[in-house]
């Protein structure tokens, strides 16, 4: 990938930048999405790295601190790199892999609402509405701005895997229920894969979603059942005829869907249940994909059953691998890489009864993990650029003692996120976001003349005098970098610097060096056809008298103009 040109390429016109793939397109899994015409149209062949999972032993520093911290959490703070660069990688990975504690469960955050007052609580009941979801949405976002752990990293990453989706046009209408799903997915983020697969299987939410309450013996539904085969657990093979793969077989969708019958929901009491009378008794039929396998009738036990049969096959570590490596490291998956990263972690995670968390330890702690080669060639999703360049620059929130500032707040980030084309609880489709599935463009399909626009609006607002304001209630609360004060942050004699200034910032925000024709560039924005000494004097006027307003005015000024340059390079989408 050629980190400096993803954003050169020839324009189009806005509406030719879109087309959908074929209807079966194997581009789509049967949900057709838009692809953007002048993206990658074939991936590379040639290998990337010849870097295994052996644990990497090669220097450890605030650049390798900063690169796992990166893509681990949703960005971090200059403090925080340092931290990490000062301990092992050991101890490092330990933090990342500790929970934090169980958070508290979302309350209705937005005032207004007749049938839901202010501050109640998510507890029993039917939550339908604006009002709730945006509360549930809101909640979630804040979890993930505060979470330093791998936690909400891989709570999104499962939301992306087991698809919900938290709307009234195509998915659940109880917001309870998107709580709960929520909550699973967080409490089993580093948990066993398997185990996950079974309790989403019977999770009021994903029995609403996927239509599994409508599933009964005198009228199968095969959604959940096809669903759980192609996207949630073994994946497609190659294809061996009409709607059949090496991995399944279109009577094995049958199969499932009869396995499945007899599971239904109750919206009073956030639970599911189990209907004797509605389950099929009979034997369930599988294929030699799974070695001709026969289910008989275990009632309510009977889907644990199906889920174990499915995880006997190799091919389901394998296929979870893959959607890991290419949230975490990057979507070219070589030949070589099959072979030296995905395949041993395949049989790790195998061998470890499909415990997540010590694979995902061996991946993030490998040679390939911080080879340079997979180092800044991620393009950002929205919500690691919306939450990141708030943490990278460490822009103040309202506290959330006050409860309706932080929800409305919060919820401008999950809007801006939407913008941009990735919305918390509503992904597309049950695929999930095609950034992670649609070959041969991946993440290229984050940036497009319409995101590309609003990504450079928000940074150009928090790097602004005036910020990326939030009104509640006739208040104001800006969320805004302030960028004297992380300037002040740093050493004395790097502040008064202007090479050694851009340098520190360029360190923070970006994932590698910059050339030193950019460089100058910077330099130029900050002191334009001023000698370097200039800024030195700028600055330390400043210090003696900050309470000056026209030299605060100054510094800060020149201070954002660079700050905006970096923030609208094409280097400042890749992690």
């Amino acid at each position: 990938m050629n980190r400096r040109t993803f954003l050169r390429k020839p324009a189009a016109p806005v509406a030719a930048l879109f087309e959908r793939p074929a209807a079966g397109s194997d581009q789509s899994p049967g949900k057709g999405e838009t692809v953007n015409t002048i993206a990658n149209k074939e991936l590379p062949t040639a290998p990337r790295s010849l870097a295994g999972i052996a644990p990497y032993t090669g220097p450890w520093g605030p650049v390798q601190a900063a690169h796992l911290l990166r893509r681990a959490t949703f960005g971090s703070s200059r403090d925080e790199i340092n931290t990490a660069a000062s301990q092992s990688l050991t101890q490092v990975l330990d933090r990342l892999f500790t929970a934090p504690a169980t958070p508290e469960p979302p309350v209705i955050g937005f005032s207004g609402d007749p049938d839901f007052p202010f501050g109640s609580q998510f507890v029993t009941g039917n939550i339908e509405g604006w009002t709730a979801r945006c509360s549930l949405r809101a909640w979630w976002m804040g979890l993930m701005l505060k979470d330093t752990s791998l936690v909400e990293k891989m709570t999104l990453f499962w939301h992306n895997h087991f698809v919900v989706l938290i709307d009234t046009d195509a998915g659940i209408l109880n917001s309870r229920f998107g709580y709960r799903y929520v909550a699973l997915l967080r409490e089993q983020a580093l948990g066993n894969f398997k185990q996950l697969a079974k309790d989403v299987t019977i999770e009021p939410a994903m029995l609403s979603f996927l239509n599994g309450t409508d599933n009964s013996a005198d009228a199968p539904n095969e959604n959940y059942g096809r669903e759980l085969l192609e996207l949630f657990t073994i994946g497609k093979g190659r294809i061996i005829g009409p709607g059949n793969y090496t991995t399944y077989t279109e009577s094995d969708v049958q199969a499932a869907a009869r396995v499945l019958t007899g599971w239904q929901y109750s919206e009073e009491n956030i639970n599911s249940f189990f209907t004797e009378s509605r389950h099929e008794p009979g034997p369930k039929q599988f294929s030699s994909a799974f070695g001709n396998r026969v289910i008989t009738n275990q009632g309510d036990q009977e889907y644990k059953t199906l889920i174990d049969l499915i995880f006997d096959r190799p091919e389901t570590a394998a296929f979870l691998v893959r959607k890991l490596y290419r949230w975490f490291i990057y979507y070219v998956i070589d030949a070589t890489t099959e072979a030296n990263v995905i395949q041993p972690l395949a049989a790790q995670l195998r061998q470890n009864g499909y415990n997540v968390a010590p694979v995902l330890r061996t991946l993030l702690a490998s040679e390939h993990f911080f080879d340079a080669v997979n180092i800044g060639c991620m393009i950002k999703s929205p919500m690691d650029f919306v939450l990141g360049t708030l943490r990278q620059m460490s822009v103040a929130l309202p506290p959330e003692s006050e409860l309706e500032p932080s929800y409305n707040c919060w919820y401008a980030l999950v809007d801006s996120a939407e913008r941009m084309q990735q919305f918390i609880g509503n992904p597309p489709n049950v695929a999930g976001w095609p950034a992670y599935w649609q070959t041969p463009q991946y993440y290229e399909m984050w940036i497009n003349a319409m995101t590309l626009r609003w990504r450079n609006e928000y940074t150009n607002e928090l790097s602004s005098n005036y910020g990326y304001v939030v009104i509640v209630n006739g208040v104001s609360y800006p969320l805004k970098i302030e960028i004297i004060e992380w300037v002040q942050s740093l050493p004395a004699a790097t502040a008064a610097d202007c090479n050694l200034l851009i340098l520190e910032l360029v360190k923070q925000l970006l994932p590698f060096p910059l050339t030193a024709n950019q460089l100058t560039f910077l330099n130029d924005t900050l002191l334009p056809g001023l000698p370097d000494f200039e800024w030195t004097v700028e600055w330390q006027d400043f210090l003696s008298d900050p309470n000056d307003m026209a030299k605060r005015n100054a510094v800060d000024s020149k201070l954002r103009a660079v700050l905006r340059q970096i923030m609208g390079l094409a280097e400042y989408h890749l992690a």
